[in-house]
């Protein structure tokens, strides 16, 4: 591999790889899943951040609930519209800043007396009933005036097959507002014109659904045909701060009603902050019957609305898995009022794409230049500071989705270390293979600790070569049985490699009854020469004890001959495939051969050449002779002190 892509190392192809694969898997996820997940991330983040921002401002928000003691109380669902008058003129006295119904009041009346005088006048022709009708309560008469009697708005929903006129409310448009995705349907269901007629408002009722079922969303504008709509929340607010209609502007997007101005998002809805902020609710029951303090209504933006399952207005929401339409409707108007306007960026997908391919790559750098109890609080920081980032943003009202970047760092960095801890406990298996037999154990630890400061490929480096030899082998195999030799050599050969692994050495082979050593190889050895003899004396002394006793006395084991010289010499792995041999190669190799040869004919134990006595100095090593050595030339070479 060229240099330019060394980096690009299996742990690093696997943490990649597998960030990527978390990245594509969450955007090729069906959309449904997608978008569940990233909307109940988004409902944590703005619970969370929900004491990050400044204080706000302070919007006075009733309710007046229908609900079940209420339903015991007056009676069954649906009230006679009467009922429904005397309780909107109840709230009305009270002097609330506007009113908005939360219910469908769909269709004329036909339960008040005067629905049904009218309804006998129709069937049987007789005018007599017609009169009378007018002489009897009227539902839709007297919640009409109940109605033009304050700052009340009316509900409507979206429907494609309804037909009812929506009453129009001034909605201005500057050049260029363009939505993106608004709410739409080719029809609506509301009150009857003579309701509709007299209300100060008019907002859609409907609320919109994620793909959970749970209710994230109010509409802020809706369209109906070629219409724009406004949702009730907004008109209720239109109602109490006085403002005749809406205006939209463009560069950017926003609303403006009154000395309001919010930004506008795209499909017309208003993400809502999962709080549990209290609202002073009433109990309609005890409003229709004088046991209520109305006090909480005056000045405040009332909505009235079911909160029985009878009236159908429950919903599933972050607020709570049975929540009052009503409750959603005014936790919309407070997050207008204080301008919280969540909303996912246009370019949202992007940032989070982006995001994660950051994250992916410094995650994965993380795992595979840190050790695991480094890279882990690293990481552990990386993806704290992202998650912060996110709310940070979501506090400013920017929703962008953290998990998918997490999630994907994160299988970026387990990856890169898995694969990073495979390949190590490879290698140090492959390297305890090589050398355990060769080095010292602490040797082969520093090695593994540190692979870096190995170089298996060849290097020219100096060392100090040491050869034994058993005197008088050949003839000892052919007096004794193999069963003998093979337990006699065991022993032998395993006090001299201890020996020279003690010593710092790396026995390089056994060749017959001979050990080959060398001393500052692989690793650095500073004082090697004088290792390499202190070595050699060691051997001497175990060998002729080793020798005098058991099966090694019995069978006359020969005395041990030693070479040792020291210069520089080509080391490195040498061989093909499997069969690698880390050994060395040079005239000090040679040189040590040669001089555990000459121990026959100089009758000494050790026998050292000049310059690796040179590096040991009078202190270590003594003159042995002065010899002529095929070309070299005359060589004086020395042996050790305490050697005999």
């Amino acid at each position: 591999m060229s240099e330019r892509w060394r980096w690009l190392s299996r742990p690093v192809l696997a943490g990649l790889l597998a960030g990527f694969c978390v990245l594509v898997l969450s955007l090729a996820a069906p959309a449904a899943w997608r978008e569940t997940l990233r909307e109940r991330v988004f409902d944590a983040m703005l619970r969370g951040v929900a004491g990050w921002r400044g204080a706000a401002p302070d919007t006075r928000l009733a309710i007046v609930a229908i609900d079940t003691a209420s339903l015991e109380a007056i009676g069954p669902w649906p009230w006679p519209r009467e009922t429904l008058a005397r309780l909107i003129a109840t709230v009305n006295a009270a002097k609330p800043a506007a009113v908005a119904l939360d219910m469908l009041l769909a269709g004329e009346d036909t339960r008040s007396p005067a629905a049904l005088a009218r309804q006998l006048a129709a069937q049987t022709g007789r005018a007599e009933f017609r009169v009378l009708a007018q002489t009897l309560v009227d539902g839709d008469k007297a919640l009409a005036e109940a109605v033009a009697a304050g700052s009340v708005a009316l509900g409507w929903v979206l429907d494609p097959r309804g037909r009812d006129e929506v009453a129009e409310i001034p909605v201005l448009m500057r050049e260029g507002v363009r939505f993106g995705s608004l709410w739409r349907e080719n029809g609506a269901t509301g009150p009857p014109a003579v309701l509709a007629s007299e209300a100060a408002g008019a907002g859609t009722l409907s609320l919109p659904g994620d793909e959970d079922g749970m209710v994230r969303r109010v509409p802020l504008f809706v369209a109906v045909g070629d219409g724009i709509r406004p949702g009730l929340a907004l008109e209720a607010l239109r109602l109490a701060v006085g403002a005749s209609g809406y205006l939209l502007s463009a560069d950017p997007a926003r609303f403006s009603l009154g000395p309001l101005s919010r930004p506008l998002p795209s499909d017309g809805l208003l993400r809502l902050v999962p709080g549990t902020a209290a609202v002073s609710t009433l109990r309609a029951s005890d409003i229709l019957n004088g046991g209520a303090d109305l006090a909480p209504l005056a000045g405040a933006i009332v909505f009235i609305g079911g909160f029985a399952p009878e009236l159908g207005a429950l919903r599933a929401s972050a607020r709570d898995p049975l929540t009052a339409s009503s409750l959603l409707q005014a936790d919309a108007v407070r997050q207008i009022a204080a301008g919280v306007m969540p909303g996912r960026p246009v370019q949202g997908w992007a940032w989070e794409i982006a995001a994660a391919l950051l994250v992916v790559l410094t995650a994965t750098a993380v795992g595979r230049h840190l050790r695991p109890a480094s890279a882990a609080p690293v990481l552990a920081t990386l993806l704290l500071c992202l998650i912060l980032g996110a709310l940070g943003l979501a506090a400013a009202d920017l929703l962008l989705d953290p998990l998918t970047p997490a999630a994907s760092g994160a299988a970026a960095f387990l990856a890169t270390s898995l694969a990073g801890f495979s390949e190590t406990r490879l290698r140090e298996a492959r390297l305890r293979r090589r050398f355990e037999q060769h080095l010292a154990p602490g040797v082969v630890e520093r090695i593994i600790a540190n692979p870096a400061s190995l170089r298996l490929s060849g290097e020219r480096r100096e060392i100090t070569a040491l050869f034994t030899d058993i005197e008088g082998f050949t003839q000892m195999t052919r007096d004794i049985g193999p069963e003998q030799l093979v337990s006699v050599l065991d022993g032998y050969f395993e006090g001299v490699t201890r020996i020279v692994g003690e010593h710092g050495g790396m026995v390089d082979k056994l060749v017959g009854d001979a050990v080959h050593a060398f001393f500052n190889a692989p690793l650095d050895l500073a004082d090697h020469p004088q290792r390499a003899v202190a070595c050699a004396v060691a051997i001497l002394a175990w060998t002729e004890d080793y020798r005098a006793r058991g099966l090694a006395a019995t069978v006359r084991l020969g005395r041990t001959r030693q070479g040792i010289e020291a210069g520089i010499a080509i080391v490195g792995d040498v061989g093909v495939g499997a069969k690698l041999d880390y050994t060395a190669h040079g005239d000090a190799v040679n040189m040590a051969a040669r001089l555990e040869a000459l121990n026959k004919e100089l009758d000494s134990s050790i026998c050292i050449g000049p310059v690796a006595a040179e590096r040991c100095g009078p202190q270590r090593v003594r003159p042995l002779a002065r010899v002529e050595l095929r070309g070299l030339g005359e060589v004086e070479v020395f042996t050790a002190l305490e050697a005999a």
